[in-house]
């Protein structure tokens, strides 16, 4: 064993304890006869104190000292002298006189300082990302993503919910935003595509009787980027059998104020208010009102219902689905889905917080001839909707329930927990704005041995 405490729990209780440390040198402070280093891991800080008769080995190896070190260090637990007690710091009554000090890797000097009131170019400090989760502030909101993956992770395993992962190298079938493509060396001209959501996967898993799903997926969508969207993100991932909208609002509700309370210790009112999409566009002109001074609450969640099943392209000159194809049109809805388009409300629902969409969803279409219709209403034709979908419009052959659900933007939701204006700080290794990876340089060329493998080739357009 290296180390006998962390750099975060030792305290006047521990007086007198013979420790050892593991860490990085976050300062160095030289006051000629006394040379002091704090010592930091994950936990937090430790005071240290080289003293020339205690230990003159120790002494002189910490004047080779220098920022980011990284050491391993034995000695005794003292009280600090009087005047030099630092309240901030859990640590900050002791500090430990060393005795014996090992320096386990040296480090360059880093191209910023490791310190939470950092002002540094976004690209350096994601190019050097490492150095970057080093800093307290920037660590603390991945400790917030694991503390509210644990919270939501304990809520639905009592929810009687089945965690179940779905593939990532799927079929492409585009719709809305770009598919993210995959060349396959066992077909020649074919393609796997990563998933823009477990959409499919999630309604077959009902057909198959899971009843209710969910998972903490990866998705991936080739779109432009802004502060609140990346190419691949995360999103909690739910779907449920034989239910109704009230249930899908219900465990939400139940699951937000949860995690809100055991998060932020924050009781959250159920349930959130429901604001149509009619009456969202005329009284607040958005989809996604802020309702924080409205309600007088740091955090104002909101249902949007009754959206429109369908929306007209114009340039396009035909209608679309308003979500997707597989949202079930309202109950008020007239039989003739042919009829009075731009009437028919879906059953889909947005959750709003702080103004911004956390999590969507609806009541999905489970009877194969309905979702032929709708098909045809937005211009896909029999041929076509087999060719793209037939595994689903097949499984739903065999017995399919009716069933319903909702996917969360994590991404999204950390960022307003974590009071962060941008999803790249709660992602630890984020894209830039122009969708690259400052740490890999990705996207990046690849070899001709490999394009040959795959039989292609590369036409660069000449500027």
């Amino acid at each position: 064993m290296l180390r006998t405490h962390t750099c975060g729990e030792l305290n006047k209780n521990d007086l007198g304890k013979e420790v050892t440390l593991c860490g990085w040198v976050a300062a160095r402070r030289d006051h000629g006869k006394l040379i002091f280093i704090d010592i930091r891991d994950r936990a937090g800080l430790t005071q240290v104190v080289f003293i020339p008769k205690e230990s003159a080995d120790a002494y002189d190896k910490a004047q080779e000292l220098r920022s980011e070190f990284v050491v391993k260090l034995s000695g005794t637990v003292n009280m600090r002298p009087k005047g030099t007690i630092n309240p901030k710091l859990a640590t900050g009554e002791i500090e430990v006189a060393c005795k014996e000090l090992e320096i386990l890797n040296s480090s360059l000097t880093p191209p910023f300082e490791i310190e939470d009131n950092l002002e540094s170019n976004e690209d350096t400090r994601l190019k050097y990302r490492y150095l970057d989760l080093r800093r307290k502030r920037v660590f603390n909101n991945f400790m917030l993503r694991h503390k509210v993956y644990k919270v939501l992770r304990s809520f639905l395993d009592q929810e009687k919910f089945f965690e179940c992962e779905t593939p990532i190298l799927t079929k492409s079938t585009p719709e809305g935003a770009r598919d993210y493509l995959v060349p396959c060396r066992f077909g020649e001209g074919k393609f796997y595509a990563l998933p823009q959501s477990p959409q499919l996967f999630k309604q077959i898993l009902m057909v198959a009787g899971i009843e209710r799903y969910y998972q903490i997926a990866k998705c991936f969508r080739d779109e432009d980027l802004r502060a609140d969207r990346q190419p691949e993100f995360t999103q909690l991932d739910i779907e449920m059998s034989f239910i109704d909208e009230e249930d899908v609002f219900s465990l939400c509700e139940r699951m937000m104020q949860k995690m809100f309370k055991e998060i932020k210790g924050i009781e959250v009112k159920i349930p959130f208010p429901r604001i149509s999409y009619e009456e969202a566009q005329k009284k607040y002109s958005s989809d996604k009102p802020d309702l924080r001074k409205e309600l007088g609450v740091d955090f104002a969640f909101a249902w949007i219902v009754d959206f429109p099943l369908f929306k007209y392209n114009q340039e396009e000159n035909r209608w679309e689905s308003e979500h997707h194809p597989f949202t079930a049109p309202g109950k008020e809805s007239p039989q003739d889905l042919e009829k009075n388009l731009a009437q028919i409300k879906a059953r889909s629902y947005d959750l709003v917080l702080n103004g911004m969409e956390i999590g969507s969803g609806s009541i999905r279409i489970h009877d194969q001839k309905l979702q032929g219709k709708i098909f045809k209403i937005i211009g896909i034709s029999q041929e076509e909707a087999h060719k793209r979908f037939g595994f689903l419009l097949e499984a739903f052959q065999y017995g399919a329930p009716p069933h319903g659900g909702i996917a969360f933007g994590l991404d999204r939701l950390l960022a307003i927990l974590a009071n962060e204006s941008s999803i790249r700080e709660v992602i630890t290794f984020p894209k830039t704005s122009a969708g690259i990876c400052p740490l890999t340089g990705a996207p990046s060329d690849v070899g001709e041995r490999q394009l040959k493998e795959l039989n292609l080739e590369v036409n660069k357009r000449r500027v």
